[in-house]
């Protein structure tokens, strides 16, 4: 089968399943599918409003998403994103609370550095657990999300909560190390764009994440050493390969980049520390990697596509009776074609393509 037809033909074929699916539950519940997908499009693309959320949503995604390709090709299962995003915005809020910042521009760096080095130094316990000790990364990294939550409330309540108030959240961060909305970026007084929505310049930083991503992966000796190892632990270690180097490696480049989505909500959106401002991101990387088939480029797509689920699910449940727990439906649904069921696509595309071939031979 082409490779093209694998990246991007299966997801799109599992994508519209998922769709025809939830259209039959949608319709079973006495609401007509069609009014419900119309409203999810032009609530999440007919404006700039909706573009604005659904950009902010597919930045989270993509760099949750691209935490989870990195350490998937080392077939290292990082379930930790979660985790990993809340204490990169520990890290994302201590540096923008560090100095009265003079302008975004230094700002920025300095705080993905700090998201980055938190998310990676929290991926960096479960990784050396199961490099050394044999742990299971699957079970270890679920189990970290629990601990960076419970720590999260301790130091905001013990430390960064201002005195006298009750709402579990840092003070706002200086205007210096407040990031440009798309509304600041792209409006004009006679022509407004995006008002209200929280897309900010992070998005172009997720976007270069990507292709650095790529660089990596496909570019260097690096990225080859951690695909050999994926492939084969054997093999690699024959060709001397370390697999504790490997193990370590992926998983610090996998919490970094999940701990860089901080620098999107935490300070691009809220531009201050608060609880559950993850919001899930981190699991939703997950699906992300998984439709994406852990490629730069496929995760972009998936991203976008699940920030338009994300904001379609919100109008839908705004301006009908459609629950939004419909749309974790139809994201379960995408999750399972693409995932467990992905032979149920990809067998018959593969005899079709091989009968074409064929015939094209003969």
């Amino acid at each position: 089968m082409p490779k093209w037809a694998d990246v991007l033909l299966i997801p799109l074929i599992s994508i519209l399943i998922a769709f025809v699916l939830s259209g039959l539950v949608i319709l079973a519940i006495g609401e007509d599918p069609i009014a419900a997908m119309n409203t999810m499009v032009s609530g999440s693309l007919a404006s700039t409003y909706g573009w604005g959320y659904t950009l902010y949503y597919a930045t989270n995604f993509m760099f949750t998403g691209l935490a989870v390709a990195v350490a998937f090709h080392a077939r290292l299962f990082n379930i930790g994103g979660e985790g990993q995003a809340m204490l990169g915005g520990l890290g994302v809020a201590l540096v923008c609370l560090s100095v009265e910042w003079p302008h975004w521009l230094i700002a920025l760096p300095a705080a993905m550095i700090g998201g980055a080095f938190f998310g990676a130094a929290w991926a960096a316990i479960p990784a050396y657990l199961q490099a050394k000790r044999g742990s299971h990364i699957v079970i270890t990294t679920i189990m970290f999300n629990f601990i960076a939550a419970a720590l999260l409330v301790y130091v905001l309540n013990e430390f960064l909560r201002p005195a006298g108030s009750m709402d579990p959240a840092s003070r706002l961060f200086p205007e210096g190390a407040h990031l440009p909305t798309f509304q600041q970026m792209f409006s004009t007084a006679e022509n407004p764009l995006f008002r209200g929505a929280p897309a900010n310049v992070t998005f172009f930083v997720a976007i270069l994440a990507c292709y650095l991503v790529w660089l990596l992966i496909w570019r260097t000796r690096l990225g080859y050493e951690i695909r050999a190892f994926g492939q084969s632990e054997p093999a690699a270690v024959y060709a001397g390969i370390s697999p504790t180097k490997i193990i370590m490696i992926a998983m610090l480049i996998s919490g970094g980049l999940a701990g860089l989505m901080a620098i999107n909500n935490v300070m691009g959106e809220a531009e201050r520390l608060v609880l559950n401002s993850v919001e899930g991101a981190g699991f939703i990387g997950i699906a992300v990697a998984l439709m994406g088939r852990s490629h730069p480029f496929g995760v972009f797509l998936a991203a976008l596509l699940f920030g338009f689920l994300y904001q379609g699910g919100a109008e839908l449940s705004l301006w009908t009776n459609i629950p939004r727990e419909l749309i974790v439906v139809i994201q379960a649904l995408v999750i399972l074609l693409t995932g467990a069921l992905d032979n149920m696509v990809r067998i018959p595309l593969e005899r079709l393509f091989l009968a074409m071939r064929s015939e094209k031979s003969s």
